[in-house]
């Protein structure tokens, strides 16, 4: 129900950087260091999506992430044959405004998706994208140029 997913993102915003209007937050959502997440207005998070905000997260305007994505900031590094105790890579991540990061995506430290961009549905997506596209696959590259939002 939105109403409910209004109210649960309003509680979130409390410990966010910013105070935004109509923040949706599904059920099943798992946000972590929110201290370190700017939202847009009107963004929504759909059910299973998990943000672990090590590093800066920046969700634009009108930002959809589908159903069990993926946003991490925060990357491994290898140290004695072994990822387990490698320091941490941490860059951050920039969606920008009008953007959709379909369902089951994984978005990697570092990434910066452009305006009105979409990212497929079963991708993992790491780099910069342009304005007004499609990228999608594993890894994910670009697909088409979409219409202008």
């Amino acid at each position: 129900m939105p109403s409910i997913m209004r109210f649960r993102g309003h509680c979130y915003l409390f410990f966010t950087r910013n105070r935004v209007s109509d923040f949706q937050v599904s059920s099943d959502v798992v946000i972590r260091n929110l201290e370190n997440i700017t939202i847009g207005n009107s963004v929504y998070l759909a059910p299973g999506v998990v943000i672990n905000a090590v590093g800066d997260i920046h969700l634009g305007d009108e930002v959809m992430v589908g159903f069990n994505s993926v946003l991490n900031s925060g990357n491994h590094t290898i140290k004695g044959n072994s990822y387990r105790h490698g320091d941490k890579h941490i860059l951050p991540i920039y969606i920008g405004s009008g953007s959709w990061v379909a369902a089951n995506c994984t978005i990697t430290a570092g990434s910066n998706i452009g305006v009105c961009t979409l990212i497929a549905a079963n991708s993992c997506y790491s780099g910069r994208s342009e304005d007004f596209s499609i990228y999608g696959g594993v890894p994910a590259v670009f697909i088409r140029y979409s219409k202008k939002c």
